[in-house]
């Protein structure tokens, strides 16, 4: 009899050389697949406008005639989808900054821009700090984003190590996490001077891109703005159920999504001293999160694809996927847990970690997750 799968899945993913180099996942896939389609990628973007406008006109014409019980289920619903439908939106402006809508850059920046902006999220200083996580991907001191806490930061590894701190760095996370990483680069790598996505001296990013950093702060200046305008035409009330409410569960959604592609109790961090690319980009770990796989374009469930291969297109990507898995072989990092017991679970099992010291194959530039 085999392992449970519940241990299956939480077993460890060979740290070892990989038998399989870069070019040989690249010669796996169908070269169709590596090809971009002005057709497919706009008709994703206006399939995430068009559900976008259909959620807002069905809440707008009809929910205000409901009866109050019905209204208390009605508006939540609507939040949910809403703000899952931006995540979708989202993940299209993700795209385009990957080069991987279009391939014209100048029309992939231009829709980038205006999706994300929109979304509050700005586009080139997420372009330019994504790349750097796509760069480094798994390394303790140069990774962008969920970099894991070590053993020394007590902050973590003791005082918030308890039931109490779980839940309260769970409800963070899920509500503050994503905005805290824009503004003050909350589980990113620790910098010298002022880390954030809105300051254009931040040294995330290096002089030639200064100028696109504060271009991205108008866009969010003039969202904003916009936002404003309408809040006070509308009114408070209108602004947070239509839009504030379902940004916020955008939100949420980003934040969990991207922490469960790449934290996971079998997957190894790595410093300078064992880090390589491919090594890195194996550590990370596909999803699958049910329905909502349609709405985010597959993202979940490709996203080891996405680390080695960033441009090919969501539509291309499950096939994509499916042909470098026997290369992958136990290399291939999937769980398909429940996302919300998933998200518990690594909150409360992947704390901080330690290098595995102990064992004959001891290998102290190699970080595991631990919770105690």
């Amino acid at each position: 009899m085999g392992a449970p799968t519940h241990l299956k899945v939480l077993k460890r993913v060979p740290i070892s050389k990989p038998p399989f180099e870069l070019s040989d996942l690249k010669k796996a896939i169908p070269p169709h697949c590596f090809k971009l389609s002005l057709f497919r990628a706009f008709y994703a973007l206006f399939r995430d406008l068009f559900l976008i406008c259909a959620f807002y006109y069905v809440a707008s014409n009809y929910f205000p005639r409901l009866p109050q019980p019905a209204k208390y289920v009605a508006w939540p619903v609507y939040w949910f989808f809403q703000g899952v439908m931006f995540g979708g939106l989202w993940s299209i402006a993700h795209e385009t900054g990957h080069g991987a809508f279009t391939g014209y850059k100048w029309l992939d920046d231009t829709v980038g821009f205006f999706i994300h902006n929109a979304l509050l999220t700005p586009y080139y200083s997420m372009k330019y700090s994504h790349r750097t996580h796509h760069a480094h991907t798994n390394s303790i001191e140069y990774d962008e984003i969920h970099v894991p806490r070590l053993k020394s930061d007590t902050l973590y590894s003791e005082i918030l190590n308890n039931p109490v701190g779980l839940v309260f760095t769970t409800l963070f996370n899920i509500v503050f996490g994503w905005n805290s990483y824009l503004l003050f680069n909350y589980t990113g790598r620790k910098y010298e001077g002022i880390a954030s996505h809105f300051y254009p001296h931040s040294p995330i990013y290096n002089d030639s891109e200064r100028g696109l950093i504060f271009l991205s702060d108008v866009g969010i200046f003039v969202a904003l703005y916009t936002y404003h305008k309408i809040a006070v035409t509308k009114g408070l009330i209108w602004a947070v159920y239509f839009f504030g409410a379902p940004f916020f569960v955008m939100c949420g959604l980003l934040m969990v999504l991207t922490y469960l592609q790449h934290t996971h109790p079998s997957l190894a961090h790595y410093d300078s001293t064992e880090w390589d690319w491919i090594r890195g980009a194996l550590s990370t770990v596909d999803r699958d999160v049910g329905i909502l796989n349609w709405f985010v374009h597959d993202l979940p469930r490709i996203h080891v694809l996405h680390h080695f291969f960033p441009g090919i297109p969501h539509y291309h990507a499950l096939e994509a996927m499916k042909a470098v898995k026997p290369i992958l072989g136990d290399y291939y990092n999937y769980d398909d847990t429940p996302i919300i017991k998933a998200f518990w679970r690594e909150m409360k099992e992947c704390i901080y970690v330690e290098p595995d010291n102990n064992g004959p194959k001891k290998k102290s530039g190699v970080y595991w997750y631990k919770n105690n």
